[in-house]
């Protein structure tokens, strides 16, 4: 009977990775040992009868296993014919393998070629187990623009394509426990008691998990009474007569059920990974076989479960005894009626007979049924019924953008039609036209002047904006009508005077999707744009303010389930042969820029109709909209960096870290690579013996982070030198060197940008590079300050709001005690620490003044007794009285943070002093971490997100009474900073502190602190 040899080279192969149905070991060999000469393998062939159809096989993992078993002959999918294999006897499974071979002979009713009929495969899909392991793999933050939790729905939906993908059963089932005892728990009513119950908001995504498996046309099933294992016990007694079965698991219950044709799949590492086992894996890992594992729960028991087993029997002593006497009823039947044998301990033999009864009951628990009465047959399950459309529309309800692809080619031999990822023309009935002739774009300038707001969109050369020419604009103010206008060839801006007239008129009221790109992109052809009325970026980040992505593709498939053009189409990937949009066909460019416009222009009357509150419109329009331009002139601003000086101050911080390195290396005695944290986890832990007591265990070893080694810095000497060498080391590569790399040829200057839909507070951000990350409480991040600088002739200078948000907390709250300690200029630290440590103001030291002030911000932030502690490093008694002094001295601002908690459990969202809104679906959340979460945003947003709203009011009041050539240049925190003529500082400081402290009212007076100087580094009171 012929046979088919195949071999397998593979990477990091788990041990318990073997395929024993299609009788494969494993050796621990490179590849290149067990390749054999053509003489061997023929004298193989003439004594096996193997029949080859290439001298070697070469595929890696699961999908190898899918074309054996499905007939396929894998020989196509490989290119490397240039070994030949060996048959190799069975080998030792028990050692763990980083790499090895598998070898094996594919018995003949597998074999491919036409010879053998395919053999059906069933693949059951524990639900429940599933569901719960993607809850903890993936952050419940994760939802969709509308709020849904949707993290563990995501994380099953993309275990199950990559099953049905790599395994293509012929049949397809997924189970569920249902609500309600079971028979279990009649016979134990501890079982299960110790399980932590599961937040609400896991269950609830159930109904949409069972929705996405059956459009994907898996069978569903679940029984009262019963769990969902005998469920699959029961279906794998079925039909595995015939048909291989595959369980896919999250535990090992179902491993009892491995037979010849029935293999236990098993999550690990969330959802991502699978392990296969089948006997031989049982046997590698327990040393027992699949029947045995029902006595080895009977004796160890199941924490997880609860399930008690014998007290006193573990792991090791379970399966020695398995080993021995094979099942429990031989073992218990040799105590009883046979001489013990005297390798036995009596401390052994006595928790054996003191657990007899708990031993039998655990059986019991553990014994998964094969005979309940399950309503199916097997045509119900047959995979190929799924319906891909309604799949493909749940996708895109969930907003599971990134699997759609994986959808697409899941079932390519299924003849049902699939939605087209992107709309065709012919199918939505859009036209996007060209305007090339003068006197047609003359004439669409007429007909644009009469509509009341329009959409426009760039077409660049580049996403640098400083660098980026247009290549053409397209307009839009009709859904699905839009045109393009080609911006660059023989033309010139002045050949388009009427156009020009329009963008940069205050009468024509313009949409855009991240106008602040067009305006700075036109403003490098030296046409200014005015009248940006809207923002559909802009109003989607104010809609929802934590949303993963306001990117135009990403709205226009959450809000029309629309796949934009991918730009990749059009330029390529990245890498050396991507291509400008300049160089890209025309006509394409013209589709997928007009389709640009026309998704902005829907999108605008979708989210303009969804801003309904007058005060969330009014922050869109009054302090979001007329921000875009000031932003726009900052960034093209820029600010004028020393170089020179940074690499000086590079090259003394590489000395530093070079004498840090050797003084880190006598510390620990040997020399190591500093950044690796399983190096350097080995060293201090394992070489070092430092205390482990605060630090995670990771897959290599202990954690580093640096929380874990503030707490070991007294305990040796090296963690400082460690703490000290990490903050030198990221100083240096993400500032020092960095940022004289990112000077702009075309200016000499360094330009940031300010992202304004990021932070959900509604503070800006800034990034390439981000300035506001820049540590000002160390020496040396304080000396990269001096690196900013302004030109010969000018100065710069620096506005700051003092304690901005602690006002603000004394306004919102209204808490008399602490609007009268500003009010009378008294330092509100040194109030509240003299008060809390209970002595006179004269006598506040400094330790007490700086714990007093993480008191006043923590408390804020939601921080309790035990963050205060590991802040200031006083003791938790202590930090708990101080906390409870703090409220006792301004009572109305505990009555606030309590009241803004309530509110907003109440109303799902909290709000600024100006309207703007974060919305909190967590707040009356069952999981304990999400709900503290959303607690502490509740209390931190209106602070922060009021401080932001007013340095974005007295920004757009300062930019409208600067003079030419006074520029805004930087905003950090609560900072503006300014680079003016040294004749002006006095009177433009005064002007900017004016219209910062004036810009609004409130009930404390607000303060801003100014400073003058010809670095940022060292300014000085004005």
């Amino acid at each position: 009977m012929p046979y088919h040899l195949a071999t397998l080279p593979l990477t990091r192969l788990n041990r318990s990775a073997p395929f024993r149905s299609m009788g494969f070991g494993i050796q621990r060999k490179r590849a290149k040992r067990l390749r054999l000469t053509s003489m061997i393998l023929k004298k193989i062939i003439r004594e096996k009868g193997v029949g080859l159809q290439t001298p070697c096989l070469t595929i890696v993992g699961l999908s190898f296993v899918s074309a054996c078993r499905d007939g396929v002959n894998p020989v196509s999918a490989t290119k490397n014919t240039s070994t030949v294999p060996r048959l190799v006897p069975k080998c030792n499974y028990s050692k763990r393998m980083e790499e090895g071979i598998l070898v094996g002979v594919i018995p003949p009713h597998l074999s491919w070629g036409g010879r053998t009929m395919k053999r059906e495969k069933l693949m059951i899909i524990d639900g429940n187990a599933l569901v719960h392991r993607a809850w903890h793999a993936i952050p419940p933050t994760m939802k969709t623009s509308k709020g849904e939790v949707v993290n563990a729905v995501y994380g099953v939906t993309l275990a199950l394509l990559r099953a049905l993908k790599d395994l293509q059963p012929t049949y397809a089932i997924m189970t569920f426990d249902e609500k309600g005892p079971t028979f279990r728990d009649e016979l134990f009513d501890a079982y299960k008691a110790n399980r932590e119950k599961k937040p609400d908001e896991l269950y609830a995504q159930i109904p949409r998990i069972r929705e996405v498996a059956e459009s994907l046309g898996l069978f569903c099933v679940s029984k009262q009474g019963v769990e969902a294992d005998d469920v699959i016990g029961t279906l794998a007694e079925l039909f595995k007569k015939g048909t291989d079965v595959e369980i896919l698991t999250g535990d090992l219950d179902t491993l009892q059920l491995i037979e010849d044709n029935v293999t236990v799949f098993t999550f690990k590492q969330g959802v991502k990974d699978m392990v296969v086992y089948d006997t031989a894996a049982v046997v590698a890992r327990y040393g027992l076989v699949p029947d045995q594992m029902i006595d080895f729960k009977a004796l160890r028991g199941d924490p997880s479960d609860n399930i008690p087993g014998v007290r006193g029997i573990g792991e090791k002593g379970a399966i020695e005894l398995l080993k021995e006497f094979k099942t429990l009823e031989k073992l218990y039947g040799f105590l009883e009626n046979s001489t013990i044998p005297s390798h036995l301990r009596g401390s052994t033999i006595k928790k054996l007979k003191e657990g007899k009864k708990d031993a039998f009951m655990s059986k019991e628990l553990a014994t998964i049924k094969r005979d309940v009465s399950v309503a199916i047959v097997k045509e119900d399950a047959e995979w190929q019924k799924g319906d891909t459309i309604k799949a493909q529309h749940l996708f895109t309800e969930l907003e599971f953008k990134s699997l759609l692809p994986i959808l697409q080619n899941l079932k390519k031999d299924n003849k049902e039609t699939v939605l087209p990822l992107a709309i065709e023309q012919s199918s939505d009935g859009h036209v996007y036209r060209l305007v090339e002739l003068d006197e047609d774009i003359v004439a669409l300038c007429k007909r644009i002047e009469k509509q009341e707001i329009f959409s426009i969109d760039t077409e660049t050369t580049s996403l640098n904006r400083l660098e980026a020419r247009v290549i053409g604009i397209s307009i839009c103010w009709k859904a699905g009508d839009a045109y393009y206008i080609p911006f660059l060839g023989d033309r010139r801006p002045e050949q388009y005077k009427e156009l020009v007239k329009l963008l940069e008129s205050t009468a024509c009221k313009k949409v855009a999707h991240n106008a602040k790109y067009d305006i700075e992109v036109l403003a490098n052809h030296g046409i200014t744009v005015h009248g940006m009325a809207f923002d559909t970026m802009i109003a989607a980040y104010l809609l929802r303010p934590d949303a993963a992505s306001y990117s135009l593709d990403n709205l226009a498939f959450s809000e029309f389930g629309h796949q934009m053009i991918p730009i990749t189409s059009l330029i390529g990937s990245r890498g050396k042969n991507q291509i400008t949009m300049d160089m890209a066909p025309l006509d394409k460019v013209v589709e997928y820029g007009a389709e640009d416009a026309d998704y902005t222009w829907q999108l605008y009357e979708r989210l303009a109709q969804d801003i309904t509150d007058e005060q969330l419109k009014k922050v869109l329009l009054d302090i979001e909209m007329p921000l875009v331009e000031v932003l726009a002139r900052m960034e093209r601003n820029g600010v004028e960096l020393d170089v020179p000086f940074l690499k000086k101050m590079g090259k003394e911080l590489g000395d530093k870290l070079s004498k840090l390195e050797q003084k880190i290396y006598s510390y620990a005695g040997r020399e190591f690579n500093i950044n690796s944290p399983s190096q350097l986890s080995e060293i201090l832990f394992d070489d070092l013996q430092l205390s482990t007591r605060h630090a995670k265990k990771r897959i290599k070893g202990f954690s580093t982070a640096s929380d874990v080694l503030e707490r070991l810095e007294h305990e040796h000497l090296i963690i400082p030198c460690i703490m000290e060498y990490r903050e030198y080391s990221k100083l240096k590569s993400t500032y020092i060197d960095a940022l004289p790399k990112m000077v702009s040829t075309q200016t000499g200057r360094l330009h940031t940008d300010y992202n304004q839909a990021v932070a959900a507070t509604g503070r800006l951000s800034s990034s390439n590079p981000n300035l506001q990350n820049i540590p000002i409480r160390t020496e040396v991040g304080r000396k990269i300050r001096h690196a900013f600088v302004a030109p010969k002739g000018k100065v710069l200078v620096a506005a700051d709001y003092s304690q901005i948000e602690l006002r603000l907390a004394a306004h919102l709250a209204n808490d008399e005690k602490m609007i009268q300690i500003f009010k009378d200029k008294r330092d509100i630290h040194t109030e509240t620490a003299a008060v809390i440590n209970n002595v006179d103001i004269k006598d506040v030291t400094s330790d007490m003044r700086r714990a007093a002030k993480e008191v006043n911000f923590g408390v804020l932030y939601g921080m309790g007794w035990l963050g205060l502690s590991q802040r200031t490093g006083i003791s938790r008694d202590e930090a708990q009285r101080f906390i409870e002094q703090y409220f006792a001295l301004f009572p109305k601002v505990a009555e606030y943070v309590e009241e803004t908690k309530a509110l907003a459990r109440k109303l799902g969202y909290v709000e600024t002093a100006f309207g703007r809104r974060r919305y909190l679906p967590d707040m009356n959340a069952t999981a304990p971490q999400l709900r503290a979460l959303a607690e502490r945003m509740a209390v931190n947003t209106p602070l922060q997100g009021t401080a932001a709203d007013l340095m974005k009011l007295a920004m757009i009041a300062i930019d409208k009474k600067l003079q030419d050539r006074e520029l805004i240049i930087l905003q950090v925190h609560d900072e503006l900073v300014f680079e003016v003529s040294e004749h002006r500082a006095e009177d433009v400081a005064n002007m900017v502190v004016e219209e910062m402290e004036t810009v609004e009212k409130f009930r404390v007076p607000i303060v801003v602190e100014v400073h003058v100087g010809h670095n940022w580094g060292s300014m000085k009171p004005l």
